[in-house]
């Protein structure tokens, strides 16, 4: 720690989090053995494919695993002073918009359609305040100007369906912060977002955390997404971390050939003749069936026999650089001057 530097505060720490489905029989592992570490007003993104667990990872935060056939099976979710995986559902809904709030993909699916945006924001700040319906009613106004909607007071009295794409996760943002959360963890909220709204709303989401001190859990696939906002990165692959630095370590000097892939299959602006994307070959395993190795030992053009038999653990090979990879230094560097990830024909 540098001299005059205050030692950051720990908001959660997720040991070990195990989370497995029931399917036709067969037991599927969305999410196997994650850590994750996150300090107070501190962004940390959660990045990788569709089907990586990352999804899973935040509800299971929130303990809304739908059971069944969904459940935590192993691991602790040190939360603010307490393990969130021992208390009683009573508990954990004082816990929840309270404590923590989650930010959903599609607001359109999240909101409900049949009452008003205010009806909505003050049934929330009802459940976790004690205020009179016209006190709610005044906060709901000053959470619509906070997230930067135009006329709050006339919007309070609209539903879901009058306002735009961007606009509903304006609202949505402000129903997760009206009772001041610790934590908020946002997945994919800018995806059905055209650009130059994904824009503002990052911004806004910034300038919240600035201004609040709110730390974010951003669930994303865009990495360019995670260097905006986020502080430090845990790379995720067939529901395990494979890798977690900072943000900038990450970009300057990426360990895992997964986390190649995804920052090579970026889209590079300024490059004219990039005519073809480079991507990850194959596809991710199905989780139901039996594995052995490393997950993403099929897909990886470095495997050797010890990626296909044994499961890397998660190494911390640099400072504060963890790496699930049994290669290291010398051949990962080789490998990626030589482009192994670069699309074929």
């Amino acid at each position: 720690m540098k001299v005059g530097e205050v030692m950051a505060e720990r908001l959660l720490d997720v040991e070990n989090l195990t989370v497995e489905f029931m399917s036709g029989g067969s037991t599927m592992k969305a999410v196997n053995g994650v850590n994750l570490q996150l300090d107070k007003k501190e962004t940390l993104g959660i990045v990788g494919e569709s089907g990586s667990g990352k999804s899973v990872t935040a509800t299971a935060l929130m303990r809304l695993i739908p059971s069944p056939p969904g459940k935590i099976t192993n691991g602790k979710i040190h939360f603010n002073g307490r393990d969130l995986v021992g208390i009683s559902e009573k508990e954990m809904r004082n816990v929840r918009g309270n404590e923590m709030s989650m930010i959903f993909q599609d607001p359109i699916t999240s909101l409900n359609p049949v009452l008003t945006v205010g009806n909505q924001i003050i049934e929330v700040i009802r459940a976790h305040e004690k205020m009179t319906k016209k006190e709610a009613s005044t906060k709901a106004v000053e959470m619509l100007k906070m997230v930067g909607i135009p006329e709050p007071e006339k919007r309070l009295k609209m539903y879901p369906h009058e306002f735009s794409g961007g606009m509903r996760q304006r609202v949505m943002i402000a129903i997760a912060l009206a009772c001041n959360p610790k934590l908020l963890i946002a997945d994919e909220p800018t995806t059905a977002l055209d650009v130059t709204v994904q824009a503002q709303i990052l911004d806004l989401m910034k300038n919240l955390q600035q201004n609040h001190g709110t730390a974010i859990i951003m669930i994303t696939h865009d990495l360019g997404v995670v260097w905006e906002l986020c502080d430090k990165v845990n790379v995720m692959y067939a529901g395990r971390t494979v890798e977690s630095t900072t943000t900038k370590q990450l970009y300057d000097n990426p360990l895992h050939p997964y986390t190649w892939g995804l920052l090579e299959s970026q889209i590079t602006v300024g490059i004219q003749e990039q005519e073809r994307l480079p991507a990850i070959p194959g596809s991710p395993p199905d989780l139901s069936k039996s594995l052995s190795g490393c997950h993403f030992s099929a897909r990886c053009p470095m495997a050797t026999d010890i990626c296909r038999s044994n499961v890397p653990e998660l190494m911390e090979v640099q400072d504060n650089h963890f790496v699930a990879c049994h290669l290291q230094s010398r051949e990962q560097i080789v490998a990626r001057k030589e482009g192994i990830f670069n699309a074929t024909t």
